[in-house]
């Protein structure tokens, strides 16, 4: 029976970042990276939706946690994923609007 992260309750979330968290360590070990980086993204939006997406909003510019190159300008939230642009150390925005769990996002800096 699959369920939706949005189902779960926060314990069943810690749960379930737990087991990404044994089988990224386990396809590690093996040598997949690609499953460690399938496991990994679960993880974070797992654990994103163990954050309130109230506490992101438009236009706000985050640091990356994965990626300390950037920064991460918000154009809107939908549901745990903040839709926007990254930032690079020149302050030149991309093109490329994306989608990314806030769990991504670290601390707010000043535009």
């Amino acid at each position: 029976m699959d369920y939706r992260y949005s189902d779960y309750t926060v314990e069943q979330l810690r749960e379930e970042v737990g087991r990404l968290k044994e089988k990224a360590q386990k396809a590690e070990q093996l040598g997949n990276i690609s499953e460690v980086a399938i496991n990994e993204r679960k993880m974070q939006v797992a654990i994103a939706y163990m954050l309130n997406p109230d506490d992101f909003s438009p236009q706000d510019v985050h640091e990356l946690k994965s990626d300390p190159g950037y920064k991460f300008k918000i154009n809107y939230i939908n549901g745990v994923f903040a839709w926007g642009h990254r930032v690079n150390l020149l302050n030149e925005v991309h093109e490329k609007e994306e989608a990314l769990p806030i769990s991504l996002l670290g601390d707010k800096v000043k535009a």
